[in-house]
């Protein structure tokens, strides 16, 4: 019966077989070729005795591989090697779950002398005398079983460690470009495999892409963020990433690069002189759009033809991304009417429409703004046309706290005055009497005494 030695008999010093070499047809197909690559060698770790050593298959297919001298004779404190092969080209690596397996099985041989029909014949007959020593499974490595393995449409924990042992073997020139193949299929844990064993996250092939291009091209904001956090590093000279993500309307993918890298180039053109924005109108994509304006491209950028984004958005029909690059466009009139104090204007746009409340990106108003720059007769009108006192911005401030804060008094006053309630706090909690420029002045020390008698 057979048995596991106790002290192995000899010691394994390889377990990875190179199965992999390849070669291209004339039609140009890449095949495996009918050659081994790599012999596992063992070695005796005892000083007197001879061993025989067996190798035997296990889940093993006899028409993909095959044995050369499966038996062999180890002396004392010596080494041994077996060889197995493919037995025909195989277009792809004949991959199975479990993987195929060798068993190596040894027995003490006193004479130290057989030839392999008496090995044979020791290890056919099962008993004591023979040790069952290692299970060797066989894995296909190489560049070439890692391309095949990059190509499979899932993943399992099985593919995960067949593709890490695979790439085991590649040189660094060898595991960028399989980083290539990873990035374009968008695989964050391929990715992150190659990346860990040497590949080049900064790569850039001759014509300039770069990996993260092919990344970012995949549409998986996963396979991103790993690039990212592993040290890409942007040139804004070359890269257009955020072209890439808004004709695509990978709103996400755009959201961690503009938080990640804080200088990039929101208005950088391609060679047609077109930004990020005016490739999101060519292709309708409204939360592109509405994404890039929130962080402020320009939304007046003209290309080489002399185009904006609304000019394409209008020509493909898109609907929904011209009316809101009107409304912006509208409302990006109005609220610079306020900021500079055009009363003229901001009365033009109150006839044609404009919606006196109408927020921005950070939700403030008109108003916020022309109290924020001191404007008092652009407060007057917009406050006379409806504008609410009291609306509040995303940081949860008032018209009259940015005119307290930016230290503008005619302003604060005229606003107490219209019913803007001194007792609203921000969301950092501060009021309007909070301000140490105002506190003692006599148009604020009744209103703001008694807000704090109130409270």
């Amino acid at each position: 019966m057979e048995k596991s030695s106790q002290a192995a008999q000899y010691k394994m010093k390889k377990t990875l077989f190179g199965l992999a070499d390849q070669t291209r047809r004339a039609d140009g197909r890449r095949v495996l070729q009918q050659r081994p690559k790599v012999q596992p060698d063992f070695q005796a770790n005892q000083p007197h005795a001879y061993h025989a050593c067996g190798h035997f298959p296990h889940n093993f297919q006899p028409q993909i591989f095959s044995f050369q001298q499966p038996f062999s004779i180890l002396p004392p404190l010596s080494t041994s090697s077996f060889v197995i092969q493919l037995n025909k080209p195989f277009d792809q690596p004949p991959l199975s779950t479990p993987p195929a397996t060798i068993l190596v099985r040894s027995s003490t041989l006193p004479t130290g002398k057989a030839h392999q029909d008496d090995l044979r014949r020791l290890f056919s007959k099962p008993g004591p005398h023979i040790f069952k020593d290692a299970t060797l499974p066989i894995y296909f490595v190489g560049p070439q079983a890692a391309e095949f393995l990059l190509a499979t449409p899932f993943e399992t924990t099985y593919i995960n460690s067949v593709f890490s042992k695979a790439i085991s073997c590649c040189d660094e020139s060898q595991l960028t470009s399989l980083l290539r193949m990873a990035a374009v299929n968008g695989n964050s844990h391929f990715i992150s495999a190659l990346i860990e064993a040497g590949a080049d996250v900064n790569d850039r092939d001759p014509e300039g892409e770069s990996i993260m291009s092919l990344a970012v091209k995949s549409g998986r904001a996963d396979a991103v963020q790993v690039l990212i956090q592993s040290g890409y590093v942007i040139d804004n000279m070359i890269d257009r990433f955020l072209h890439v993500a808004a004709a695509m309307n990978k709103v996400d993918i755009m959201e961690i690069l503009c938080l990640v890298y804080m200088d990039i180039d929101l208005d950088s053109v391609n060679s047609q002189g077109q930004t990020a924005l005016h490739l999101a109108a060519i292709h309708g994509q409204v939360e592109a759009i509405q994404f890039l304006v929130s962080v402020g491209s320009n939304v007046d950028s003209t290309d080489r033809f002399g185009w904006t984004p609304l000019h394409y958005a209008a020509q493909e029909g898109h609907f929904e991304a011209v009316e809101f690059l009107l409304n912006h466009l509208f409302y990006s009139k109005y609220s610079r009417a306020a900021r500079i104090d055009d009363v003229h204007a901001i009365k033009s746009c109150l006839d044609q429409g404009a919606d006196v409340n109408g927020r921005d990106q950070n939700g403030w108003t008109p108003l916020h703004r022309a109290a924020f720059k001191g404007h008092i007769e652009s407060v007057k009108v917009l406050v006379s046309h409806g504008a609410r006192v009291d609306v509040v911005d995303g940081s949860g401030y008032t018209p009259l706290l940015l005119a307290v804060e930016a230290g503008y008094v005619e302003v604060a006053v005229y606003l107490l005055s219209r019913g803007a309630k001194a007792s609203l706090k921000s969301l950092k909690g501060r009021l309007p009497c909070d301000f140490e420029c105002l506190k003692n002045h006599p148009s604020l020390v009744i209103p703001l005494d008694q807000v704090k008698e109130i409270d």
